[in-house]
């Protein structure tokens, strides 16, 4: 399995994502100190035939945890952050365009919608809620109750409109009707808490159609599941020396995953299930 490595001193991953405007171009968010203590980084990478490069930086007071491009604007990201926040951040400017803050702990993850006709952003929380936004991150729209731990990740579905999955440390992947305001998956996806998940954008590319969802965790390893099947793990990476915080399915190169781990780097491949190596366990 080829992959490409970008390391970032003293910054350890929380979060990737994969610009919707750029192929080569994702997005991280880091702390110092494994985020316990210290500040936050926000980058932004260029892949380049020589590897990822480092095209903007922006500095935070608080870790940062998470991050996710805007849908509408190329130059516009969303930042979860440490202090409760959510920063609205744009390519050309150095301080952020708008800043938003309601949940009660540390904002562990956002996520911009992909899907046509339902523009709005998701957040997830420590104090075990998730809110959904309106892009301008005014007053939030809803609060959605159920894990019984952190959450660590939310994140919408690209094929389903109004849909967002979720994962948190009482170990459950949650999937979630934001119209309906219901819980309508919860399955026990990992031995430990669940830090992040995603959707598998390509359902053309991908065996498993939009079923694919992608999750990872303190066991140090990226996992692969179709949510339809009874056996529902269909493949599982382990190439981190340390907790793998963050993942993100390429939405321009099929089949391609970003990860970020504690391990101070960011890494780009292609896992098994995907590559045409078929389902393993």
């Amino acid at each position: 399995m080829e992959t490409k490595v970008f390391r970032c001193p003293a910054r350890h991953g929380y979060a990737v994502e994969a610009s919707p405007f750029f192929p080569g171009r994702l997005a991280c968010a880091a702390s110092q100190h494994y985020g316990i203590a210290g500040g936050g980084s926000l980058l932004v990478l260029d892949d380049t035939p020589t590897g990822p490069g480092l095209a903007r930086r922006w500095e935070w007071s608080d870790g940062l945890f998470d991050v996710s491009w805007s849908e509408a604007n190329e130059n516009v990201l969303v930042a979860a952050g440490g202090d409760g926040s959510l920063q609205l951040w744009d390519l050309h400017r150095d301080a952020p365009l708008r800043l938003a803050k309601e949940h009660a702990r540390e904002v562990y993850a956002v996520d911009w919608s992909q899907t046509r006709g339902h523009d709005a952003i998701v957040s997830g929380s420590w104090d075990r809620t998730a809110k959904v936004w309106d892009p301008t991150l005014g007053q939030s729209l809803s609060t959605f109750t159920g894990h019984q731990g952190v959450i660590y990740s939310t994140i919408w579905s690209p094929h389903i409109s109004a849909c967002f999955a979720s994962s948190s440390g009482d170990g459950t992947l949650r999937v979630w009707d934001a119209k309906a305001g219901a819980c309508r998956l919860a399955v026990p996806a990992h031995d430990a808490e669940v830090l992040t998940c995603d959707w598998c954008k390509y359902d053309q590319f991908s065996p498993f159609s939009g079923n694919m969802v992608a999750s990872c965790s303190y066991d140090f390893t990226v996992r692969f599941w179709d949510w339809k099947r009874e056996s529902a793990l269909v493949d599982t990476v382990a190439h981190h020396s340390e907790f793998v915080c963050g993942l993100d399915f390429n939405l321009h190169v099929p089949n391609q995953v970003l990860d970020c781990s504690w391990d101070e780097t960011v890494k780009i491949y292609t896992p098994p299930c995907l590559s045409g190596a078929g389902p393993r366990p």
